[in-house]
């Protein structure tokens, strides 16, 4: 199932599913949003599956980030080991996390703003997946059962506010910096998460190409390492990382300018498009 949060012409976000080129809303189902599809569990995503008729055509709404404002944005930084050589920095022992703020939070074919205090704005691409059943103090074995879902995440980052200090987060959470989307793809969909090509081009360029068999800290490692410190909830965002080929690290240097459209793709989660504008 495709979960998305869309917008019809003069209306509020609702939640629903994208079928083919079409859009099952769920509102009339007793869903105020994707978060409260997640929180009712299994029993509220059969009965979001029983959901039948009149749908709405795709191309009539606009679509927006499919978790609006999750309840944390937890990204992992320098998780895959040639991103990590790329960037100069020792392969981590653990996992470095860092978050962003829900106010970061943009959707497919929204503006990517490139602030005026930062020269040096970047782009990430990455697999985000989505917490269903929250808890604390879970352990790895048990990881599925507490992933809902999967999307795309653009971890934009303006390097040269980001590594001014040894904390990465004001560097992360620009507004706008934290494009996700198109659909948060449901678990039952991917059959391996740890198997998935990852890719970010700008004007069709390749600028970034791996696999999430390349993760250094992988799903399970995650959900255990994060609730031992803290309780994961419903809606919560992991961002897992990005590959070698960010803009910082080539030669010379590629930062993103206003003009460029990003687009971000893993495999079966469809293709998070933003384009690039300089802030007003």
């Amino acid at each position: 199932m495709k979960l998305v949060t869309f917008v019809r012409p003069g209306g509020v976000p609702e939640p629903g599913i994208a079928s083919g080129d079409q859009i099952i809303p769920l509102a009339d189902a007793g869903f105020s949003s994707v978060i409260s599809l997640i929180a009712g569990g299994s029993a509220a995503l059969e009965r979001a599956a029983a959901v039948s008729g009149p749908t709405i055509p795709l191309n009539s709404v606009k679509l927006m980030a499919p978790v609006l404002r999750p309840p944390k944005i937890i990204c992992v930084g320098l998780n895959y080991r040639d991103h990590a050589i790329e960037s100069n920095m020792q392969i981590p022992p653990i996992p470095t996390i860092f978050c962003k703020f829900p106010t970061s939070v943009i959707g497919p074919g929204d503006n990517i703003v490139l602030p005026r205090k930062s020269k040096q704005p970047d782009y990430e691409a990455e697999f985000a997946f989505v917490i269903g059943e929250g808890g604390r103090r879970i352990a790895a074995a048990d990881w599925q059962k507490h992933v809902f879902g999967y999307m795309n995440v653009n971890d934009v980052s303006a390097r040269d506010v980001q590594l001014a200090t040894t904390q990465w987060m004001m560097g992360k959470t620009f507004d706008t910096f934290c494009p996700m989307g198109p659909y948060l793809v449901t678990a039952d969909e991917i059959a391996d998460p740890h198997d998935l090509d990852i890719c970010l081009t700008i004007h069709g360029e390749v600028l970034q190409h791996s696999n999430t068999k390349h993760l250094i800290f992988r799903i399970p490692d995650l959900i255990e390492y994060l609730s031992s410190v803290f309780t994961l909830e419903p809606g919560d965002v992991i961002s897992t990382g990005t590959p070698a080929g960010v803009g910082f690290a080539r030669k010379p240097p590629r930062y993103l300018r206003a003009g460029d459209e990003v687009v971000v793709t893993v495999a079966g989660l469809g293709e998070l498009k933003n384009p690039v504008v300089a802030e007003a």
